[in-house]
This record gives C-alpha cells, structure tokens and sequence, in this order.
C-alpha cells in the first residue's frame, strides 16, 4: 500500500521516550486514510504526504502535550482535556489516541468538520472523546465549561493573545493551556505576559524544538491558570481577534 505511514518507533522513542503500540499505529494510520478520504470533501489539510502527516499532524500534536520530552502526567491520569478549534482533529485526535484515559472535548464551530470527527471516532472506537460544535468565545461564559478543564490545546487558531482568552477561561486553576506555534517572537511573549496576566495565567514556559525529519523550527508556549478569570473573559464572539487584549 502506497500510503502506509513511515513506523518511526525510534524518533517517538528518542524524542518523547515514548512509541505507539501495535494497535494505535493501526489508529494512526486509519486516521491518516480517513483524513485523505475526508479531504476530497472538506479540504482539511494540505498535509498528505506520509512522512510530512506524520510529522506534521501525528508527532506534531504529540510533542506539544510532552514538554522537554515527557508526557505530560496528567495525561497518563483521567484528566479533562478540550481541543479548541480541532479543525481536522490536530492535535485532539493523535492525543486521544495516546491518552486513553483522559477524557477529550473536540470543539469546533464547523458542523461539517465535527461530523466528520465523529465518523472518526466511531470508525476506531475512541470511546474517551465526545464532540462539541461551538465556539470558544460562547462555551466560555456557559457554566457547564467555564473552569471545568484540566487541559486546553489550541493550534493554528488566532495569535497567542487570542488563544490564551479562548483558553484560560475554560480552565479549572491550576489547568494548563497548551499553545502550539510555528515561529514565536520576543514581542509575542511581551503580548501575552500582558494578556495572560489579565485573565488570570502565567506563561510557564516556552519551548523551541526542530522537528525529527524536516528539522522545522516549531515553538510550544504552555500557560498555566493560576487565579479565576475575570468574569468580562471571553468576551463576545469576534472580538478577542478584533481587539486582542
């Protein structure tokens, strides 16, 4: 078969101490067929080529929830995770492939892309995630998800400052934000220290990495709750991108 994904035990082993079992590179690698079946539809990803989709989509989303190489603990306990703007599933899918006994939100405002999750989900019996068509700026202010996370990832959506308002809110205190980057500036730290501070978290650190195969820079910033958000947080829908804090 043409498109089977490159195995790559020992790049997981040497960068995350960590290698998918015989049958979650069987998930990775129906997910990879379900995202270029889902693509003639949807346009999900640009990403198609095998190795690239398993760097750039698998190892990627992975890396972001193993800071300095090593899991995150949490991940190995049930903790509560929400995916914010999962578009096609990155990073949520790879991470409740590998996190079995968290629980994982997928949130998106697409119906189209959730539907197409949920296909997904059922197809390899990820029974540890659910679904959520919404947006962050809405499920923000709703009790049910206000406060009641452990965990939020967020990748490709909106600038830092941005991300840390859709995140920081959904987040019990002491819950971690995840921000997945391509480049990062000194200026941007700037920006969020000042955002984050606002809305009641702190930038615990910042981690520059190169990829395994194409050796592209990437960045991950991880935010930590440290005090109940301003209930003004998030504000109304658009204007977190129209007027970052």
């Amino acid at each position: 078969m043409t498109n089977s994904l490159p195995e790559m035990a020992e790049i997981w082993q040497q960068t995350l101490n960590w290698q998918p079992t015989v049958q979650q590179q069987s998930q990775f690698q129906r997910l990879y067929e379900f995202i270029l079946e889902g693509n003639r539809q949807l346009n999900l990803t640009r990403i198609t080529d095998p190795q690239e989709f398993c760097e750039k989509h698998l190892w990627d989303s992975l890396r972001g929830i193993a800071p300095q190489g090593k899991f995150i603990s949490s991940f190995q306990d049930s903790a509560s995770v929400i995916d914010i703007g999962t578009g096609a599933g990155f990073p949520g899918i790879p991470v409740t492939i590998t996190a079995p006994n968290c629980t994982i939100t997928l949130m998106d405002s697409t119906r189209k892309k959730i539907t197409f999750i949920e296909t997904i989900l059922n197809s390899l019996a990820l029974t540890n995630a659910k679904t959520l068509v919404a947006r962050a700026e809405e499920i923000g202010q709703q009790p049910q998800h206000r406060q009641a996370y452990d965990i939020a990832l967020i990748r490709a959506v909106g600038t830092a400052s941005v991300c840390a308002e859709y995140a920081l809110p959904l987040l019990k205190r002491g819950g971690l934000a995840i921000i997945y980057r391509g480049n990062w500036t000194q200026d941007e730290t700037t920006a969020l220290k000042n955002a984050a501070n606002q809305l009641g978290g702190i930038i615990e650190s910042i981690e520059k990495f190169t990829t395994p195969l194409s050796q592209s820079i990437r960045h991950c910033v991880y935010l930590r709750k440290v005090a109940t958000t301003p209930i003004q947080f998030p504000r109304a829908t658009g204007v977190p991108t129209q007027k970052p804090l």
